[in-house]
C-alpha cells in the first residue's frame, strides 16, 4: 500500500461501477416494480456514477437504495482525508439528497456506505477523485449512535477485511453491494426516516468459482417482535433471496448461482455470528 497526499482537484471521468470487474458479469441490482418510480434520475438513468463506485437513490427517502462498488485490493493507495468536506451533488437536485441539516447538533454519524478505503485504487488522480466523490451524501447513511458502535468494532465494519483475511480471494479482486432497509417503521427524525437496518453483499471469486455471501445487520431478524431502542445490533448471513425479499431489490441470476448456502434455518431460528469463524464462505 503506497501513501500519498491529497494533490489539487483533477477532472477524472466518473465510470462508475465495473460489472465485469470480476471477468464475470456481475450487474447492478434493479429496482423491484413497487418502488421503481421512486428513484432520482440522472439523465434519465437511475444509476448514478461516481469514481469506482455507483448508487441509486430514492427520492422518497433521499438517501441511497444501493451502492455498488469495485475493490482492488492489490493496488490500494493511502490517503488523506484532510480537507474533503461531505457535500451533496451538484449533478443532482439539493432536495433529492439528505445534507448537513440532519447531522447538525446531534450525535448522528454520517456512515459511508461504501467504505472509503475500498475505493482507492489505481492512478493517483484517479484514486484521488474517488477519496472526493466518497463523500458525496448519496454515500452517506444516518447512523445511531448504538448502530455506529457495531459498525466500528463488530464484525459489521471488518466484513471485507475478513474476506480477504478468510478467503484465497482471487487477484485480490471483490465486488460488493450495500445499503439501508427501508421500512415502514423508521423513526422519523426532522422529516428523515432514520434506517434501522443495512446489508452487505460481497462477490469474489475463489480459485475460479464465483461466490456470493450476504449480510444482514439488523436487531429483530424475524421482525415478528418489538424491539427495545437500545436493543443489540447483530450480523448475520442470510440469502440472496431473503436479502431482495428484504429490501425489493433483484440481483441478477449469476449472484444467486453464487449465493447458493448450505441448509439454512428459518429466520426464527438462525443465530447471529458471533465471530469471524462463524462465516460460510
Amino acid at each position: 500500500m503506497s501513501t500519498h497526499g491529497e494533490q489539487p482537484r483533477e477532472a477524472v471521468l466518473r465510470s462508475g461501477y465495473c460489472a465485469d470487474f470480476l471477468g464475470t458479469g456481475v450487474e447492478v441490482p434493479f429496482l423491484d416494480a413497487a418502488i421503481r418510480d421512486d428513484a432520482v434520475l440522472l439523465e434519465d438513468c437511475e444509476v448514478i456514477p461516481y469514481t469506482h463506485f455507483s448508487l441509486s437513490l430514492s427520492a422518497s427517502r433521499r438517501l441511497a437504495r444501493w451502492v455498488g462498488w469495485n475493490i482492488d485490493g492489490a493496488g490500494l493507495l493511502l490517503l488523506s482525508r484532510t480537507g474533503i468536506g461531505f457535500a451533496k451533488d451538484p449533478r443532482l437536485p439539493a432536495d433529492t439528497q439528505v445534507g448537513i441539516e440532519l447531522y447538525e447538533g446531534n450525535s448522528l454519524d454520517r456512515g459511508h456506505l461504501a467504505r472509503r478505503p475500498d475505493l482507492l485504487w489505481g492512478e493517483l488522480p484517479e484514486a484521488q477523485q474517488a477519496n472526493r466523490d466518497s463523500f458525496y451524501y448519496g454515500n452517506i447513511a444516518p447512523q445511531v449512535d448504538d448502530f455506529n458502535q457495531s459498525r466500528r468494532d463488530g464484525l459489521w465494519g471488518r466484513l471485507e477485511n475478513a474476506l480477504y483475511e478468510d478467503v484465497d480471494v482471487q487477484d485480490l479482486r471483490a465486488s460488493v453491494f450495500a445499503g439501508p432497509v427501508f421500512g415502514p417503521a423508521d423513526r422519523v427524525y426532522r422529516d428523515v426516516a432514520l434506517p434501522a437496518e443495512y446489508w452487505k453483499l460481497l462477490v469474489f471469486r475463489e480459485q475460479g468459482v464465483l461466490k456470493a455471501r450476504a449480510f444482514l445487520l439488523t436487531q429483530d431478524l424475524d421482525r415478528l417482535r418489538a424491539v427495545p431502542a437500545l436493543d443489540e445490533f447483530r450480523v448475520y448471513q442470510v440469502t440472496v433471496a431473503e436479502l431482495e425479499a428484504r429490501t425489493l431489490l433483484h440481483f441478477p441470476q449469476v449472484v444467486h448461482e453464487a449465493g447458493v448456502l448450505p441448509a439454512v434455518r428459518a429466520m426464527s431460528e438462525r443465530k447471529p455470528l458471533a465471530a469471524m469463524s462463524d462465516i460460510f464462505w
